[in-house]
């Protein structure tokens, strides 16, 4: 089965808001074969950055787009294709977004596997331990406690028994930090609580803020660092009384080795858009060897939703599942089926590959550029 073409589509909402929050627009890469078959993946990055990588011409052997790597490889060697796509990009790849585009190439080929065998990809990578996994909805901080409390009740009687808080206004002062959380803490009652507070902290600040936090039993602090700062995590991980999450930003295995060789986090957040499955493997393995825990990052569409939970359903220890809540259409429309928890949880696709089938007319009515 050879590669005949690779379409990369980028589809944006019709009113982006300046906030963090990337279930505005996705870039879709679906690659084509000579049997008939197609895999659809998908880069949380900047989708015209993500486009470049996948439309470059050959420049010489170590910088070339990856259209140019895959067109005419057989498309079930997805191993070969992750090693002769690091290669071809040498000098303008190894970290971020180009590992990012070839991340969205691999789920599309993983889909294309699980098609062609007529199989689910968890099937694939090992067996499904979990059918169906506890999510908590992941939504942004209000514009102060009170705010945010509303926002925590909404989601516990959507059904939740988990709900995650995050970014702005999270690091404007300590006063205002505390706040956010005592009205999340308010907002959800019993339910767990997770704090993200999108890297705005040095170590010994985040230490004094995981201290206050601990009072409202939080289940974890994600992000209180800068990604880089690895002897910062170890520093923090190792005096926090609550545990320490991050890894969203990080793409591929190369980015993620010194984390996990320093121990230097309680929860991986491994992102699949910035993965792909063959890495997102790897690292499953390694988390899991030093006994740490696993969990998603997701905050895009409804095809890296369904590629995290093939994935997280094989890790051993899975215990939550991030599910954007995000009114966003990208969120909610992009495919036919929707992949969204229900009464809290939420259930593995069982179709071949993916599991999820793209909605045609949303691709047309939101896409702003293709090429391939």
């Amino acid at each position: 089965m050879k590669i005949t073409q690779v379409v990369c589509q980028v589809l944006r909402i019709p009113h982006v808001e300046a906030k963090t929050a990337s279930s505005q627009d996705s870039v879709l890469v679906r690659i084509r074969t000579d049997a008939g078959l197609e895999g659809v993946g998908e880069a949380d990055a900047s989708p015209e950055v993500v486009k470049a990588v996948i439309d470059a011409p050959f420049s010489h052997n170590v910088a070339c787009g990856l259209r140019e790597v895959l067109v005419g490889q057989q498309a079930l060697e997805h191993e070969r294709l992750r090693r002769e796509m690091h290669r071809r990009t040498m000098y303008f790849g190894r970290t971020s977004v180009t590992v990012a585009a070839m991340s969205a190439v691999d789920l599309a080929l993983w889909d294309l596997k699980g098609k062609h065998f007529g199989e689910p990809v968890h099937r694939l990578l090992g067996g499904c331990l979990h059918p169906r996994i506890k999510a908590y909805a992941s939504i942004l901080f209000g514009k102060d406690g009170t705010e945010t409390a509303d926002i925590g009740r909404r989601w516990r009687e959507a059904g939740y028994e988990a709900v995650k808080f995050g970014w702005e206004p999270m690091g404007t002062s300590a006063a205002v930090d505390v706040d956010l959380v005592r009205g999340a803490r308010e907002g959800v009652g019993d339910a767990t609580v997770l704090i993200d507070a999108g890297c705005v902290w040095d170590a010994r600040t985040a230490l004094r803020r995981a201290e206050a936090f601990s009072e409202y039993a939080i289940e974890w602090l994600e992000e209180p660092l800068l990604p880089h700062d690895v002897e910062g995590y170890r520093w923090l991980r190792d005096r926090s009384p609550v545990p320490i999450a991050a890894g969203e930003e990080e793409c591929g295995r190369e980015s993620f080795r010194p984390l996990i060789d320093q121990r230097a986090l309680d929860v991986y957040q491994i992102d699949l858009s910035r993965n792909g499955f063959t890495d997102a493997v790897y690292l499953r393995d390694r988390v899991e060897e030093i006994g740490a825990r696993l969990c998603n990052h997701c905050y895009t569409s409804p095809i890296t939703v369904a590629a995290s939970l093939h994935w997280l359903c094989t890790c051993r220890d899975a215990f939550l599942f991030e599910d954007c809540v995000e009114d966003s259409p990208l969120r909610h429309e992009l495919t036919q089926e929707k992949v969204q928890a229900e009464a809290g949880w939420i259930r593995v696709p069982e179709g071949p590959g993916l599991g999820v089938t793209l909605n045609e007319d949303f691709v047309r009515d939101h896409l702003i550029a293709e090429s391939g």
